[in-house]
């Protein structure tokens, strides 16, 4: 019992040493988990806004769970027949190489001429994108056509003020040497340019006239897929465009645009007909065995 009573402070003082030991080690990993994370935030490439958060709007708390919509309601949906136009062989081959011929001249445009393009033009090709397939069909896109040269103008602002510090900042030099061959930098004349400016939203999720809230899945693989066919109705026209995803712009545009919290831009597109002095770089596409793989 002595020797126990003498051994008692030694086995405390080992026993607080292992604590602290295992206490430091844990705020370590705290401090490596919490700088990890800063430096995955810290990426210049990262946008908040281009992030996609199905994940998150549709893991609302039980406490707002009356916002939401019970989707219960809209299971008795009709489905009715569906009979497309069906083509031959033949026929499919050539309007599958005409079609390919058509898209094989899409090229980014940043020479855009200011010649009017009619509006209608403008209202089908977004009628189109419309089209596009979506999440427990949610169609989650929002396309804001700018056609007011003063509102133009001040996006242009923005976006020139934000990408030169991307530039020169954020991108980080071998971004910006991998740019250098299509020659484009921070200033983007082509905004004020264009006739029409086209700004992509997502909807992260939807605002139902009852005010209550409706989860919209793959809102970003969504709004993608109908961007391609914006695209494709784009080239079918005649006209031109550039994509661009200007990054940290999302939150100022949306103010501007006056759109509501739960829409993210995703992608701005300006619109109008080549410029009489366009020029493109020299790119070529990958052959067909670089892309496609049969099994």
């Amino acid at each position: 019992m002595a020797v126990f009573s003498s051994l008692t402070p030694v086995f405390v003082a080992v026993l607080c040493v292992v604590i602290g030991f295992l206490f430091k080690k844990s705020q370590r990993r705290q401090t490596r988990s919490k700088q990890e994370r800063s430096d995955q935030t810290a990426k210049p490439w990262v946008d908040e806004d281009l992030q996609d958060d199905t994940e998150i709007s549709s893991k609302h708390s039980e406490e707002d769970d009356d916002d939401w919509l019970d989707t219960t309601e809209e299971e008795n949906l009709a489905h009715i027949p569906y009979t497309p136009a069906q083509y031959s062989a033949t026929e499919m081959l050539e309007r599958s190489e005409k079609f390919y011929s058509l898209m094989n001249l899409r090229r980014s445009v940043r020479f855009i001429s200011p010649e009017p393009v009619p509006k209608e033009v403008i209202d089908n090709v977004i009628r189109t994108a419309g089209t596009a397939p979506s999440g427990a069909h949610t169609e989650p896109w929002t396309f804001v056509v700018v056609s007011d040269a003063d509102v133009k103008h001040k996006i242009r602002e923005i976006i020139e003020e934000e990408e030169e510090i991307n530039y020169k900042q954020r991108m980080g030099d071998k971004w910006v040497q991998d740019l250098k061959k299509l020659r484009t930098n921070w200033v983007k004349e082509y905004l004020d340019v264009a006739p029409y400016l086209i700004l992509v939203f997502k909807q992260t999720y939807g605002i139902l006239p009852s005010g209550k809230k409706k989860t919209h899945y793959y809102n970003e693989i969504s709004v993608s897929i109908s961007c391609g066919i914006l695209l494709a109705a784009l080239q079918n026209v005649g006209l031109v465009t550039v994509t661009t995803t200007p990054l940290n712009c999302g939150p100022q545009l949306r103010s501007l645009l006056q759109r509501p919290a739960n829409e993210k831009l995703l992608m701005l597109l300006p619109v109008g007909y080549p410029a009489s002095d366009a020029k493109v770089p020299d790119l070529k596409r990958k052959d067909l065995n670089e892309i496609m793989v049969t099994v």
